[in-house]
């Protein structure tokens, strides 16, 4: 109901209840889109690093204080893998490793229990000349751009997981844009699934499973919703699609 707010924050315009009621179902439904498709973006990103570190640094790299940067925690850091394998102690694969191979755990095993949140820590604590390449050779762009998409990717995913709102919502991080991209991001939902076009591996998928669904989505709820409240151009599609 915050849009229909009056400027004196406590009366509001008159509105019919089904409106608000189809707010709150398109909201459910864009979570659930927006979350299916992070997935599928998260999957790639664990993989990508995982190889990275095993291919640079070995099976166990992944645990060297001297394979990160200077900002890196590295107790804070080992103290977080071991909750990470605690909490799925009763899992196939951790008993396994426990078993058979005394509890050491190489990088592609270990990074399956990653959250977003760990990974993107993962990634930013990396030595710059890694996280420089990993970024050119994925997406093009430097590392200080995917910095900032792995923070608002696990602040856009934390939200949809936790059942928040998306429409009228004001992000707290921007994600940043590569110099040759034209369009300039603010703090609306547009900009995180501009971004997550960028992260998004397969143009084919990305424009069937997403692009097509959210138009469906955004016609059937066209008389309840405004466009200008999630920050979406008048070009929407053209700038989302792949």
């Amino acid at each position: 109901m915050l849009t229909f707010r009056n400027p004196d924050g406590e009366t509001y315009h008159s509105v019919d209840f089904q409106t608000a009621v189809n707010l709150y179902l398109f909201d459910q439904e864009l979570r659930t889109l927006i979350f299916r498709t992070i997935e599928d973006i998260e999957v790639f990103l664990r993989t990508q690093l995982a190889y990275y570190s095993a291919h640079h640094y070995g099976p166990e790299g992944y645990r060297h204080q001297n394979n990160f940067n200077k900002l890196h925690n590295h107790k804070s850091y080992i103290d977080r893998l071991s909750n990470c394998i605690e909490e799925n102690s009763k899992t196939p694969v951790v008993k396994h490793h426990r078993a058979k191979y005394s509890g050491h755990y190489p990088v592609w095993v270990i990074v399956e229990f990653f959250s977003v949140g760990m990974l993107s820590h993962f990634y930013r604590d990396m030595l710059n000349p890694d996280k420089a390449k990993i970024a050119k050779d994925l997406y093009d762009t430097s590392y200080q751009v995917l910095d900032s998409w792995f923070r608002c990717l696990n602040d856009l995913r934390n939200r949809c997981a936790h059942y928040s709102r998306l429409y009228y919502w004001i992000f707290t991080a921007v994600p940043k844009m590569d110099k040759k991209d034209s369009f300039t991001p603010d703090r609306r939902l547009f900009s995180q699934l501009y971004m997550l076009k960028q992260l998004h591996q397969n143009a084919s998928t990305w424009n069937h499973d997403f692009v097509r669904p959210l138009e469906n989505m955004i016609a059937k709820y066209t008389d309840d919703i405004n466009l200008n409240c999630i920050g979406f151009p008048s070009n929407w599609k053209e700038m989302l699609t792949k």
